[in-house]
Formats: C-alpha cells, structure tokens, sequence
C-alpha cells in the first residue's frame, strides 16, 4: 500500500512539475517575442494633403513602412491655449 502512494505522489509531482515548466516556457516565450512584435517608429513630416490623405516624408526611415502599413500619428504641436 505504501508503496502505492508514493507512486501516486510521484506522478502527481510530476504531473506539477510539467505544467509548472509548460507555464513559465509560456511566458518566456511572451517576453522574448514581445520585442520582435513591436512597431517601426520613426519621424515624419506631413509634406502634403490630398483630399483625406496625408503625405508624409521620413527621411530615411521609408524602409520601415511599405506600403499598406497602418501608422497611428500623433501631433508633436503642444495644446491650444484659450484666453484673452
């Protein structure tokens, strides 16, 4: 019988240790990758518009965004001041 519950115990820890090391290989993956999936960014200057379309000129930077590449602009200029 005792040595039927160790048995027991010892697949039960095993069992543990698995999901234990499944668990933190997850997440070591999560971190690794999480800077490979990070966006180009760059500075660009909006030399056009058209329409409702912007063109932008980023210098050297070009190669980081072919065409069709979603970009999310965000305004360099400081808020508006009301007053006087």
């Amino acid at each position: 019988m005792s040595h039927e519950l160790n048995l027991i115990n010892y697949i039960r820890r095993s069992n543990t240790m698995k999901k234990l090391t499944s668990t933190l290989l997850a997440i070591a993956f999560v971190l690794t990758s999480a800077g490979a999936l990070q966006a180009a960014s760059g500075k660009c200057t909006v030399v056009a518009v058209e329409e409702n379309k912007l063109i932008l000129d980023c210098g050297k930077n070009t190669k980081d965004f072919p065409v069709g590449t979603e970009v999310k602009i965000k305004s360099s200029g400081g808020k508006a001041v009301e007053g006087c």
